[in-house]
């Protein structure tokens, strides 16, 4: 069994799609019936994930955004962790007992 690459998978696929018969084209690539299938849902899964994206959407702005405050907030609380050990290294140690 040969590896085919996305491209030569594409255009099965797009012959699939076009109404070519499913078995004509299984015999002439020589690739089994049920996994040609797997091909044409696989490729419009992929056609339904990037027809939902939407571009400028507020939502994901607000979450970018989000995620950015987040990342600040964390890195500023490390350095205030680490300036507070350095001023009392003893602080919040727990006895040896």
């Amino acid at each position: 069994m040969k590896r085919w690459s996305a491209n030569r998978k594409k255009q099965v696929v797009l012959r699939l799609l076009r109404g070519e018969p499913v078995d004509a084209i299984s015999r002439e690539v020589s690739v089994p019936i049920y996994r040609l299938e797997e091909w044409r849902e696989h490729a419009l899964a992929g056609i339904d994930a990037g027809l939902k994206e939407r571009e400028n959407d507020p939502l994901e702005a607000k979450l970018g955004e989000a995620t950015r405050r987040i990342g600040e907030l964390v890195v500023e609380n490390e350095l205030l962790r680490k300036e507070r050990q350095a001023r009392h290294p003893l602080v919040n140690r727990r006895s040896s007992k």
